[in-house]
């Protein structure tokens, strides 16, 4: 007999295999084996016509939670069984955290072994780790588990009962969380303060001096500070909703006359040393990574995504590179130290290495101290060049290793100088700043990826200077400036302000980033985080009916219970009651509130300073209008940030629809007239009008083609139109299967494709201009698609409702006619290289229409 061992992922079970001794055997669950149903194919038969059933959750029966096994996790349960059967001991080695305790709990329920059961726990995957998990194991713990299943049922309470509330009163497909829902409500509030932000412009002057005599080194820059003993405005000083300094303010504000008349005066002054100050800093290591410090550095000096962040981190993790990568804590292993230490002293030398050990302490609250902070797996402190890894589990994980090992360094020491400069009656300020000694820096600087390339950015030394000494001006410039609206949120500083407010977990943000994007409720500008209109929409239903539930204060009210659940300090079901139940409770709130939420009212942003409605309809945000009894309407494209929406670009975008769309001529060959239109997701070109309706009452619609990824509306002429509606274009024949070679644009962008092959055309090649012989290279230089058993026989044409191809493929089970997700089968008697575009629209058509099959699967 054998001893099971489960863990989550094949990579988690390969690695800890091998430091495992004979006579284990290791399985992966693949996650959460079960969980509260996500779709009513999977409520079973027996609780369907239960009024709960759609939730999940039997409220009235002590929140009693409804968990399936998804039909794609029944083959892994029934391995597992068949595994159990054979084993003489389950230990269940799920990962430390309350999820990991969460799937452990789960299997216990689901396999119910007659074998003794054990829970084992490590934060690293090494031998050492799992010999010292090994010979100390212990039972699931319950209050983890009801930790995790009263935020897996609060979440579903919150989602299931709000998110129907804004489908009937906003628009179809949006959604409420409990985390979501305050994030979205942060980056709305950012999002107004930019449009309630109104510029303000002030100047100054920037000199450029020398020490004499003239050298390079003597040289420095100082600024205007001050002009007959009044301080020169900055940035700071205007008020951002009216672009003015306040009333009363005593500061000196020029214009560019102004600084240009002064500029003038003080070119004839004598500029003389006024006052030399020095004072010395020091600067301690940050603390090696939690979770969210990791995301938001990675998001600084690897311009990556939580998600990507996480994903990487999950690898490194599973292979035994670094600790567990989900944890609050900053606290290092006696061993970690030890072996950071070890390093600095072979890397740096001794004094570089810091008098005494450091520790860190976990200011978070939550912050589980068994934990340790992110760190490279072991007692080595191997550097990535060491490790069989590379690409982004190289630079991670250096990232990583750096900051652990600077923690065991010395502190940096600065000298920082400030020198006053007077001319005539204005004060020039210049800073500097030496470092004395790097101390840590040589081995990690934030947000730079080189730390010696950093240290001769942070070192700006000023030359040697004393009161009285006069210096020589080379240059003095007037500068104009703006004041700056509050920058958007990026994905560092989102997690930054969610994990200072206390929502959330920092292991969950990467998944609400990427839930809010998926959503529609943000979009990327860069690297900046656009909420939507909807975003506003739904904000402002939440804010008006459900203050509580996008309150910063009550959603990290909420976390800290959990927390006292997870703490065996507060009952997981007495909390539930309160929030949901009584007259108080979330469930009869949103049936009290329903009835007085006006459809109308909800589905409007108000944005007070333009005057139009602006609205969300069914097919996205718009604006409306009246005008001379008519009603006229503009779509918003997707991509306008709200802040942005300007009362003169709702007049454009107005003006444009009421006069029509312009006509940029006729097309030589069907004398139709082809079109510059706007739609939601910018501007297009469409080959003329709209045809009657069909059989599905839409009518036809005519060819139409986006404008390329940088290409101006103010670009198009009828020449560049018509060779938009060109696309695809055939470019030729491939001279070894002879058949045709063409060029044309996606949804994933421009694109060569050639016998059911595709290949990405990127810049600075031209869809519009690419010859055959460059696009035969492209071809040749991509990779082949893994595992398709499918080849087009022949291409039929486009679709003549979305223009999308319509392709005559041969698959593995023989002929089909495909367009977009419809497949239909060819019958036996039809040869597939005569198939017609109408014969295929029919056979589509038809397809589209068949009832699905249901299957019916045996029961495990």
């Amino acid at each position: 007999m054998s001893k099971l061992v489960i863990v989550e992922s094949p990579t988690k079970a390969k690695t800890i295999r091998n430091f495992l001794p004979k006579g284990y055997v290791v399985k992966a669950s693949m996650g959460h084996i079960r969980d509260l149903p996500s779709s009513a194919g999977e409520i079973p038969a027996k609780v369907k016509g239960e009024p709960w059933a759609r939730l999940g959750v039997n409220v009235e029966k002590d929140f009693d939670p409804l968990y399936v096994i998804p039909s794609s996790k029944k083959k892994v349960v029934t391995e597992l069984r068949a595994a159990l059967k054979d084993a003489d001991e389950l230990i269940l080695a799920t990962d430390e955290d309350r999820e990991g305790e969460s799937i452990g709990w789960h299997l216990h329920e689901v396999l119910k072994p007659k074998v003794p059961v054990k829970r084992m726990v490590f934060h690293e995957i090494t031998k050492e780790a799992i010999q010292q998990a090994l010979n100390d194991t212990r039972q699931i713990d319950d209050n983890l588990v009801r930790a995790q299943e009263a935020r897996r049922i609060l979440d579903r309470l919150v989602g299931y009962t709000v998110s129907p509330l804004l489908w009937k009163k906003i628009a179809p497909k949006l959604s409420a969380g409990r985390v979501q829902s305050v994030a979205v409500r942060l980056l709305v509030i950012r999002e107004r303060e930019r449009r309630a932000f109104r510029t303000g412009s002030y100047w100054d002057l920037k000199a450029l001096l020398n020490k004499r005599p003239d050298k390079p080194k003597h040289r420095f820059e100082a600024q205007l500070i001050s002009v007959g003993d009044v301080r020169i405005a900055s940035g700071r000083d205007f008020d951002e909703t009216t672009g003015k300094i306040p009333e009363g303010k005593n500061v000196l504000l020029l214009d560019e006359a102004e600084t240009l008349k002064l500029r003038e005066r003080l070119l004839k002054g004598t500029w003389v040393i006024t006052g030399v100050e020095d004072r010395e800093s020091k600067r301690s290591p940050a603390p090696p990574f939690t979770t969210s410090t990791l995301q938001q550095e990675a998001n600084r000096k690897l311009g990556w995504g939580a998600k990507q962040t996480m994903r990487t981190a999950q690898t490194l993790y599973e292979n035994g590179h670094i600790t567990y990568m989900r944890t609050d804590s900053v606290n290092l292993s006696d061993e970690a130290v030890s072996a950071a230490r070890k390093r600095v002293t072979e890397l740096y030398g001794d004094e570089y290495l810091s008098d005494k050990p450091r520790r860190y302490a976990t200011k978070s609250k939550g912050a589980q101290e068994a934990h340790e902070a992110i760190r490279p797996a072991g007692t080595e402190m191997r550097p990535a060049d060491s490790l069989p890894i590379s690409g982004p589990e190289s630079a991670l994980y250096d990232l990583i290793w750096k900051r652990t090992v600077a923690t065991q360094m010395t502190d940096a020491r600065l000298k920082h100088t400030t020198v006053t400069i007077g001319v005539e009656d204005a004060i020039f300020r210049a800073s500097g700043r030496e470092i004395l000694f790097p101390g840590f820096f040589r081995a990690y600087v934030e947000g730079s990826d080189d730390p010696e390339a950093a240290l001769e950015d942070q070192d700006s030394v000023l030359p040697p200077l004393k009161v009285d000494e006069e210096v020589d001006v080379r240059e003095l410039n007037a500068v104009g400036h703006e004041t700056k609206p509050p920058a958007r949120y990026t994905e560092a500083t989102l997690v930054k302000a969610l994990e200072a407010e206390g929502i959330g977990r920092p292991s969950t943000y990467a998944t609400v980033i990427d839930t809010i994007q998926v959503r529609g409720y943000v979009f990327k500008q860069r690297k900046e985080l656009v909420p939507t209109f909807v975003a506003f929409a739904v904000t402002q239903l939440l804010e008006k009916h459900f203050d509580e539930l996008v309150d910063l204060r009550f959603t990290a009210e909420m976390e800290q219970k959990l927390d006292d659940i997870a703490d065996g300090e507060a009952g997981w079901l007495e909390y539930l009651r309160a929030f949901f139940l009584g007259q108080a409770g979330l469930e009869n709130q949103v049936k009290e509130k329903e009835a007085g939420i006006e459809a109308r009212i909800a589905s409007q942003v108000d944005f007070s300073d333009l005057d139009v409605e602006l609205r969300i309809g069914q097919f996205g945000p718009f604006l409306a209008r009246g005008s001379n009894g008519d009603r006229i309407t503009a779509g918003l494209p997707d991509s306008l940030p709200p802040a942005d929406l300007t009362p003169e670009m709702v007049e454009d975008l107005l003006n444009r629809k009421s006069d029509g769309p312009e006509i940029l001529g006729n097309d030589p060959a069907s004398d139709q007239p082809i079109f510059l239109k706007d739609g939601p997701y910018g501007p297009y070109v469409q080959l003329g009008e709209e045809g009657p309706k069909g059989k599905n009452g839409k009518p036809t619609k005519p060819k139409r083609t986006s404008l390329l990824k940088g290409m101006e509306k103010s670009d198009v002429d009828l020449e560049l139109a018509l060779k938009l509606l060109g696309l695809p274009r055939t470019l030729g024949v491939h001279p070894e299967t002879e058949k045709d070679v063409k060029a044309g644009v996606g949804r994933f962008g421009p694109f060569i494709v050639h016998d059911g092959k595709f290949a990405s055309l990127k810049a600075p090649d031209n869809v519009l201009e690419v010859e055959l012989e460059r696009a035969l290279e492209v071809l040749a230089a991509a990779p082949a698609k893994r595992g398709s058993t499918k080849s087009v026989i022949k291409e039929l044409g486009e679709h003549p409702e979305d223009g999308s191809p319509i392709q005559v493929l041969n698959g593995r089970y023989g002929p089909y006619v495909n367009h977009k997700k419809v497949n239909a089968t060819l019958p036996k008697e039809q040869k597939p290289e005569e198939v017609t575009l109408e014969q295929a629209l029919a056979m589509l058509a038809e397809k589209a229409k068949a009832p699905k099959k249901t299957v019916r699967r045996r029961r495990s």
